[in-house]
């Protein structure tokens, strides 16, 4: 894969970002406060790491002005807590430093789970049987179907609340059999999550290595906001089945892993149509948005999506239903410069493997629940309460009638 070509910066830039001469930057450099490397470019000319730029950029504004950084705290792209989980650097995804996108190409989401909660890639114990959960009424969505069983199974499991790692990744192994049930609404026996899924939604073996790619690439994705409410919610001591419980009500926000309903909606929208460029541009125009497409860490494109749609290629290739994906996303990169994303990524995997309504974000919550589960486990070793400050912006005290 390339290098990221916004990752490094000439000299004027750096100097330019951090408010300084150029002599200073090279101070910083021979300070190790900057990473520096050779241009392949210019014989004499060296490149800036951008991250140690804009970090070193953070910190003084911090320190000139505190209440600026205690007002950007919680906004997009500000680190807030630390987590050996999850490294995202901008052209790939990693955990626990290994790629996942080799993660999902060779393993399950059971072994990768036991990577993210364990720090060792294996395959983890059998879990408990779930067949004393009753499965709610199948015209629920998922969502509901799941947080109604992993609150029955909270109220029937008192090793639930023994919040030690071991245990915690007991219980985790334990949602993971509720989710699929959820999914399934059927048991899913002794099989691995990804085969259960398979099975149940007759895909073959090709569809097969689908699933799990896509359960993998969804485990963990640094702290986004349903994996921050589930660190919130394991800081206050609350037990592994509210976390989840907690997690998936984030993320079936539509500005979350909902979003890829609407991407179901635009691509129903979009499959009889002959000009897709014309169209594309014709939504636009209309202020409507091409949904799937762009993410602020990912410049030059999304790698969990680039390794899905990937492997749709390989094993999809003369899928009348595969070509329309590729098509359309060819035209809307070509259209806004924008890359597909994961949002876009598991509903092009749902449309050519033909699974059910609302299948994305049943893979994004089975997947994504692992993350959960792994920055519960951090939380609790740490003892400590996640308690943000407000600034106060209303009436002045002692002023309100």
């Amino acid at each position: 894969m390339s290098e990221n070509r916004h990752a490094w910066i000439g000299a004027v830039e750096a100097a330019r970002l951090l408010g300084v001469s150029r002599a200073t930057l090279y101070a910083y450099v021979s300070r190790a406060y900057v990473r520096s490397q050779a241009s392949p470019g210019a014989l004499r000319e060296r490149m800036y790491s951008r991250d140690d730029v804009e970090r070193l950029r953070r910190r003084t504004e911090e320190r000139r002005a505190p209440d600026k950084a205690a007002a950007r705290a919680l906004q997009w792209g500000m680190p807030i807590l630390e987590s050996s989980i999850a490294l995202i650097d901008g052209r790939r995804l990693y955990y626990r430093g290994l790629d996942a996108a080799m993660l999902a190409r060779t393993r399950s989401l059971e072994e990768v789970a036991s990577l993210i909660w364990t720090g060792r890639l294996e395959a983890p114990g059998s879990a408990a049987s779930v067949r004393h959960i009753a499965l709610p009424e199948r015209r629920l969505p998922f969502v509901a179907r799941a947080q109604s069983m992993l609150a029955e199974a909270a109220a029937r499991d008192p090793a639930g609340f023994d919040l030690r790692s071991p245990s915690v990744a007991l219980t985790g192994l334990h949602i993971l059999r509720l989710l699929t049930k959820a999914a399934m609404s059927s048991e899913p026996g002794e099989e691995t999550v990804d085969t259960a899924l398979a099975r149940k939604w007759n895909v073959g073996a090709r569809g097969l290595d689908l699933v799990r790619a896509a359960l993998v690439l969804c485990a963990d994705h640094e702290l986004n906001v349903s994996s921050f409410t589930a660190r919130c919610v394991a800081s206050a001591g609350s037990h592994p089945y509210g976390v989840v419980m907690a997690g998936l009500a984030a993320l079936e926000g539509p500005k979350h892993g909902g979003a890829s309903a609407r991407v179901e909606s635009m691509l129903e929208s979009m499959r009889r149509v002959r000009a897709m460029r014309g169209a594309i541009a014709a939504r636009l125009r209309r202020g409507e948005p091409v949904d799937g497409f762009g993410h602020p860490l990912y410049p030059d494109g999304d790698p969990r999506a680039r390794l899905l749609l990937e492997l749709l290629g390989e094993r999809y290739a003369k899928s009348a239903e595969y070509r329309f994906v590729k098509e359309f996303a060819q035209a809307a990169t070509s259209t806004t410069g924008e890359h597909p994303n994961v949002d876009f990524a598991l509903t092009a995997v749902a449309r050519v493997l033909d699974l059910p309504s609302g299948s994305p974000l049943i893979l994004f919550a089975i997947g994504r629940s692992v993350g959960w589960i792994g920055h519960a486990i951090e939380q609790y070793a740490t003892g400590q309460l996640i308690r943000p400050r407000a600034k106060y912006v209303g009436v002045p005290a002692g002023r309100a009638e």
